[in-house]
């Protein structure tokens, strides 16, 4: 797929009715050589997201149960 068939392609979504297509080509259009790097590099952030998961789960397993502390000392111990 070359770079002008994507290009139209955003291009076509920008004049879309809907908002949904026309915010998600204009993103792209406004973040592309990020977008292209995040496609293109063989680094990634997956370790980090899988932490920040982890920890989300432990706190909604412990939402309305008990406060900062007793969270705080199930994340290092979970770790």
């Amino acid at each position: 797929m070359s770079c002008c068939s994507r290009r139209s392609r955003t291009s076509r979504c920008c004049r879309s009715t809907w908002d949904g297509p026309a915010a998600l080509a204009a993103g792209i259009d406004r973040d592309r050589e990020a977008v292209i790097a995040g496609l293109t590099l063989p680094w990634n952030s997956g370790v980090d997201e899988g932490h920040v998961n982890r920890i989300k789960m432990l706190k909604r397993q412990m939402f309305g149960r008990a406060g900062f502390r007793l969270l705080r000392r199930r994340v290092l111990l979970a770790s």
